[in-house]
């Protein structure tokens, strides 16, 4: 793990509504090619700061970093952004909109301007990456819950980002696919890249993260090993 965070919080905070925050104060750093877990109630503003690191949301007051550098707000900048930090909704229906497997992972890579000849190279190995390949024809709308959250990952994976954050990854899913959707996520880990997940299984955090965030209130209250946070 590297010293350098790849993303940082400096005292963010955001309101929905004029009286309420939901981000308050919040700062946080994550170091690149760490496996990061956020945990804490519903409602504690982790989701919020997931559409704040993929700039959906913009912060009311504070300022987010990614490799040293201060969010650009300007849609050029935007989309470069989100090719480099890839969001995996909770909800993986709100991901998936095309007919087939394919169409829906071909998406992001065209809209990033590839050649189709690029956009389906890519799409095809994203694919693979999740062990879907023999789904691509397939429409989305059959699959089971953990092949659509295969297939919503295999769209950001297509887009090759350097940070993958995971809003409740295995919500949803049966043991098996829990597990598959897990290994997975440690192949992606080794091949380089910064993992952020959000997760109500602390069992799992125990043995998977090596920094663990909790979060209370919009607030980080406090940061460190599993270990430290949860025994």
């Amino acid at each position: 793990m590297h010293a350098c965070p790849i993303l940082e919080a400096r005292a963010v905070s955001f309101f929905y509504q004029s009286d309420k925050p939901v981000l308050q104060d919040l700062n946080l750093s994550i170091p690149a090619g760490a496996r990061v877990a956020m945990v804490g109630p519903n409602g504690a503003g982790k989701s919020t700061l997931f559409l704040h690191f993929n700039a959906i949301l913009q912060p009311t007051g504070g300022s987010l970093f990614f490799q040293g550098t201060a969010y650009d707000y300007s849609r050029k900048a935007v989309n470069r952004l989100r090719q480099k930090i890839g969001l995996v909704f909770q909800d993986q229906d709100m991901q998936l909109f095309a007919p087939t497997v394919l169409d829906d992972v071909l998406f992001g890579p065209m809209n990033m301007g590839c050649s189709l000849a690029e956009a389906e190279a890519a799409a095809r190995h994203a694919v693979e990456t999740v062990e879907m390949s023999e789904y691509l024809d397939e429409p989305v709308h059959f699959l089971s819950p953990g092949q659509k959250k295969r297939v919503a990952l295999a769209g950001v994976l297509a887009m090759e980002p350097e940070v993958l954050i995971l809003d409740e990854p295995t919500a949803g899913l049966d043991y098996a696919g829990s597990v598959n959707l897990c290994s997975i996520m440690d192949s992606l880990h080794k091949s380089g890249k910064t993992l952020i997940v959000s997760t109500h299984d602390m069992d799992w955090v125990m043995g998977w993260a090596d920094m663990v965030v909790a979060m209370l209130d919009g607030r980080v209250v406090v940061t460190g090993t599993p270990e430290e946070v949860l025994l």
